[in-house]
């Protein structure tokens, strides 16, 4: 019988690594995709299954003894009973602070915090469904969608460009924009800082293929900028402030006057649909957030200092210039984000041409949500 079980389950995952491998050759979407995240899915299933069939059905472990069992992902059409929330470190206050736990607690509902160095690791994760809820930039919400991700915008996040940059180093003979031509200038692909970038070169009359652009995440690009392996970087905070105090950068510009478009919080449409009071709770917890976030800088500097290994100076100054705050998908940022989009299919940088509109939810499931926000 065991060797039987084994034998069709050595097949069944040979065959899910084949269907994979197309898959991620369709799609893309695996492009930057940690290994071990994928691999875990696939273990977690293998396990699964395997567990399923070693398990009698007289076991008091059988899921037919036992029906009234929670399931252990949100993939079911079953409201949730944890939240997996995806985050950067740029939302870590809301982790610290344990205010959605607080919330959720007495509704019976677990929040689970996974950290992506960057959005485009996020919304993929999401995407295969290892997490429910988590934020991005403007960009990658477009990659992902592009990719054929089944996501959806919850709300907007103010736009903050103040807090993003093009960084080049002290001593570099570059003054200007224009005189990135030609230059390595590295960024995390299908991020805020992309479309900065796009942003600023354009203004300049330069073109993206005027430049050698460098995809790297945040912490490489950091090595990669100290070790003088790149012209420019394009970043945003706490990693812009962190490099002005001690990575020896300039500031060639900045978002102000060019970056006008702010973030998202977002989630699997799975999720959204099967559980808009959750998320109404928790954009309320977040709202409540960013307006005391708004009054208590120094407070915020304080909490996130040590959370983040960033000195307090550093996490001041980020803190200082951000603007607090989450706004509603309507019409006016539908619109928006839809002109991100095509300038990325424009530059032939996403596969196809996609429609914002379509992977968003109706009106009236908005002001389900937050009225109020």
């Amino acid at each position: 019988m065991m060797n039987l079980i084994w034998q069709q389950l050595e097949m069944w995952i040979s065959s899910l690594k084949s269907q994979l491998s197309n898959w991620k050759n369709h799609t893309k979407l695996f492009s930057v995709i940690p290994v071990p995240i994928a691999g875990a899915f696939v273990t977690g299933v293998c396990l699964s299954l395997l567990f399923a069939a070693c398990t009698s059905p007289n076991s008091t472990n059988s899921n037919l003894a036992n029906s009234s069992a929670s399931p252990v992902s949100n993939t079911t059409g079953a409201k949730a009973s944890i939240v997996r929330f995806g985050y950067q470190k740029s939302v870590i206050l809301l982790k610290a602070k344990g205010v959605l736990e607080k919330r959720l607690k007495p509704e019976g509902i677990g929040v689970e915090w996974i950290e992506f160095p960057a959005g485009p690791q996020l919304l993929e994760a999401m995407n295969i469904g290892s997490i429910d809820f988590g934020h991005a930039g403007e960009s990658p919400p477009i990659f992902a969608q592009a990719a054929g991700a089944n996501l959806t915008y919850i709300a907007g996040i103010a736009a903050n460009p103040a807090g993003s940059a093009i960084l080049v180093p002290k001593n570099s003979p570059i003054k200007s924009v224009a005189e990135l031509k030609g230059k390595k200038i590295a960024f995390q692909k299908g991020s805020s800082a992309h479309y900065l970038l796009l942003q600023i070169l354009e203004k300049a009359g330069l073109k993206y293929s005027d430049i050698q652009p460098i995809s790297l995440p945040p912490a490489d690009a950091r090595a990669a900028f100290v070790k003088g392996s790149i012209d420019a970087w394009s970043i945003w905070d706490p990693f812009y402030a962190a490099a002005e105090k001690s990575a020896n950068a300039r500031v060639l510009i900045d978002g102000k006057e060019i970056n006008r478009q702010g973030g998202y919080y977002l989630a699997s449409r799975k999720f959204a649909d099967n559980n808009p009071q959750t998320i109404k709770a928790i954009l309320e917890e977040i709202k409540k957030l960013e307006d005391w976030s708004d009054k208590h800088r120094d407070e915020v500097a304080a909490t996130l200092s040590p959370v983040l290994g960033v000195d307090l100076d550093t996490m001041k100054r980020a803190t200082q210039r951000k603007t607090f705050g989450i706004v509603p998908i309507d019409e006016k940022l539908i619109a928006e984000q839809q002109k991100v989009a095509d300038k990325y299919y424009q530059l032939k940088l996403i596969p196809k041409q996609i429609s914002v509109r379509d992977a968003t939810l109706t009106p009236q499931q908005y002001a389900a949500f937050s009225p109020k926000i």
